[in-house]
C-alpha cells in the first residue's frame, strides 16, 4: 500500500509540478503554476459580457498547488485515500484526461481492490484461528469420551497412553506473561505443585513472595471480617441457649 501510495504521488508529481521556475510572488503563463491555479475574479459589464481580464486574484500560497514539493504531493495522495480530493480540483479533468485516468486507476486499485484484499485476508486470518480452536476443543472432547467410555481398565492402566508426566515446550514470554497475571489475580499461591512453582519463577526471574502478595492480604482481611461475623453469632446463639436454660428451669 505504502509503495503503490508512493508511486501515485511520484506520478502526479511528475504531472503537475511546475514546468518552469515559479515564485509565489510573481506570476507566469505556466499552467501548474499556483498563481494560475489561484481563484481569479473579473468584471461583468451593464450589458452583462465578462471581461476577459480578471481584475482581483486570491494570494497563491504552498497549498493551492500541493504537487509543487515530493512532500506535499505523498500528503495530497493520503488525503485523497482517506476521501478528499480537494488538492486534485484545480484543474480542469476534460483538459486533462491523464488526471482523471490517474485517479480512477488509483480508486480501482487501492480504494476498492487493495483495500477489499486486505479485510479479506484479515476475515480470513480470524476464521483460520476460530477454525483451529474450535477443531481444538472438539479433539480434545473426543478424546475424554474415548478415555471414560469405551477404554478397557487395563487400557487405562497404560503408562505409554497416560503417563504420570507429561513434558511440553512453552514460550518463556508467554509464560511469563500468564504467570504475572495468575500472580495478580491471586490465583498462583496454590498448595498444588509447589516446586515446580518456585522452580519456574526462579527460572523466569520473577520476584513473588506470597506474604507481600495485596490479593492475598484482601482475602485474609475478609477472612478475619467473616471470623468476626461467626463470633458474634455464636454469642448470640450462647445468649439465647441460656436464656432458654433459665426458662425450662424456672
Amino acid at each position: 500500500l505504502f509503495i503503490i501510495i508512493i508511486s501515485f504521488a511520484h506520478a502526479f508529481y511528475i504531472l503537475l509540478s511546475p514546468r518552469s521556475e515559479f515564485s509565489l510572488d510573481q506570476h507566469n503563463n505556466d499552467p501548474n503554476n499556483p498563481w494560475n491555479l489561484a481563484p481569479s475574479y473579473s468584471q461583468i459589464d451593464n450589458d452583462g459580457n465578462i471581461n476577459s481580464n480578471p481584475f482581483m486574484f486570491q494570494i497563491p500560497d504552498k497549498n493551492t498547488n500541493m504537487f509543487i514539493d515530493f512532500r506535499t504531493s505523498l500528503f495530497a495522495m493520503y488525503l485523497f485515500l482517506a476521501g478528499d480530493s480537494s488538492a486534485l480540483s484545480n484543474w480542469p479533468y476534460a483538459d486533462n484526461p491523464s488526471i482523471a485516468i490517474l485517479i480512477v486507476l488509483f480508486s480501482l486499485l487501492i480504494v476498492i481492490y487493495l483495500m477489499n484484499l486486505l479485510i479479506g485476508l484479515l476475515s480470513n486470518a480470524i476464521e483460520e484461528n476460530n477454525n483451529r480452536v474450535s477443531y481444538l476443543m472438539q479433539k480434545a472432547e473426543i478424546l475424554a469420551e474415548i478415555e471414560l467410555f469405551y477404554l478397557l481398565p487395563y487400557q487405562r492402566r497404560w503408562q505409554t497412553w497416560f503417563p504420570e508426566v507429561i513434558h511440553y515446550y512453552a514460550d518463556v514470554d508467554k509464560t511469563r506473561i500468564e504467570i504475572k497475571r495468575l500472580i495478580k489475580e491471586g490465583e498462583w499461591d496454590t498448595k498444588e505443585f509447589t516446586e515446580m512453582r518456585e522452580n519456574l519463577l526462579e527460572e523466569l526471574q520473577i520476584k513473588h513472595n506470597p506474604i507481600d502478595n495485596e490479593l492475598m492480604l484482601d482475602k485474609l482481611k475478609s477472612n478475619d471480617d467473616k471470623l468476626d461475623n461467626l463470633k458474634e453469632e455464636i454469642r448470640e446463639i450462647r445468649k439465647t441457649l441460656q436464656n432458654f436454660k433459665i426458662r425450662t428451669i424456672s
